[in-house]
């Protein structure tokens, strides 16, 4: 058992947009808020990340596209599939974040398990951004940890309600790395990639469904994979509420969702970064309490 869960966590990760902009920017600030104020999380938990050397992104992303992105030199059409004004301040959000990773995936090894408070910006391809996001965080994390050799066999577990379909990408030749993404079928992103393994759920999939689906998947995929490491994305846009989801889980089942995952493999003694991903629902108190449980469920099984 570990004295505690290290936790990536900049205030910068709550980057100001305008005030009619739809990303929940404000889940950053006030998740760590939550988690000091009920106690789940105590200050020495959290550690301030450094940046992403780019050394460590260029391992992952086009020397040319980050060239680009770090001299704010994209096009109208790729700012705006991004979803975010571009800025210096952006940029540098992305690589803390991705530094937060590499970080927090080192930690794990040694702890068992570590968190980001931010991350999961799957849809990062090696050559441009989409949908939120400019720099892969866990593909970054992935192969810092293989070029290092502190893994050898890395399963990506993206249950995320959109498909991982930059990390997808990413890794679509690699052998030591297999990406299992488990989203639902009519959801962004409408042309999907291939992963590894994607399984596809339907519009308004209950608890029941989904729940069974993960209880099944987690045996199958130690078996297929045989993994040393486990990158952990835990998107809360599952959840009925959310505004850019069609799944139907309850906060309680999103919760069992993370009880089943981090159970499993701290079971199999296989150290798990987390990265939160998505939670777009109306009410903030949602998406918190959401986000929070993986936190108190992390707590309840490695301290």
């Amino acid at each position: 058992m570990t004295s505690l869960i290290p936790i990536a966590f900049d205030p910068t990760y709550r980057l100001p947009l305008a005030e009619n902009h739809r990303f929940p920017m404000e889940k950053y600030e006030l998740l760590p808020q939550q988690l000091l104020l009920e106690g789940t999380c105590e200050p020495e938990d959290f550690f301030v990340p450094q940046a992403a050397k780019m050394n460590q992104v260029l391992r992952v992303h086009l020397k040319k596209y980050v060239d680009r992105l770090c001299n704010l030199e994209l096009s109208r059409n790729e700012i705006r599939s991004i979803g975010f004004p571009l800025s210096e301040a952006l940029i540098k959000r992305e690589f803390l974040i991705a530094g937060g990773t590499i970080m927090g995936a080192e930690k794990a090894l040694d702890f068992g398990i570590a968190m980001n408070i931010a991350g999961g910006t799957h849809h990062a391809f090696s050559d441009r951004g989409e949908a939120f996001c400019l720099l892969n965080d866990q593909a970054i994390g992935a192969k810092h940890l293989l070029d290092k050799g502190y893994a050898k066999k890395i399963l990506i577990l993206d249950l995320d309600v959109h498909q991982g379909n930059g990390t997808a990408s990413i890794f679509k030749n690699y052998q030591d790395v297999f990406t299992c993404s488990v989203h639902g079928t009519k959801n962004y992103p409408f042309k999907k990639e291939i992963s590894n393994l994607d399984i596809e759920m339907e519009d308004q999939c209950s608890d029941k469904a989904y729940i069974d689906q993960i209880k099944n998947l987690l045996p199958k995929l130690y078996k297929q994979v045989n993994p040393d490491f486990i990158f952990y994305l835990c998107g809360v846009d599952i959840l009925e509420s959310d505004k850019l989801g069609r799944l139907s889980v309850s906060i309680d089942g999103c919760k069992k969702r993370d009880e089943l995952v981090l159970s499993f493999f701290k079971e199999k003694n296989i150290p798990i970064q987390c990265s939160m991903g998505g939670g777009y629902s109306k009410d903030l108190k949602v998406i918190i309490d959401a986000h929070a449980n993986t936190y108190r469920v992390a707590k309840n099984l490695f301290i």
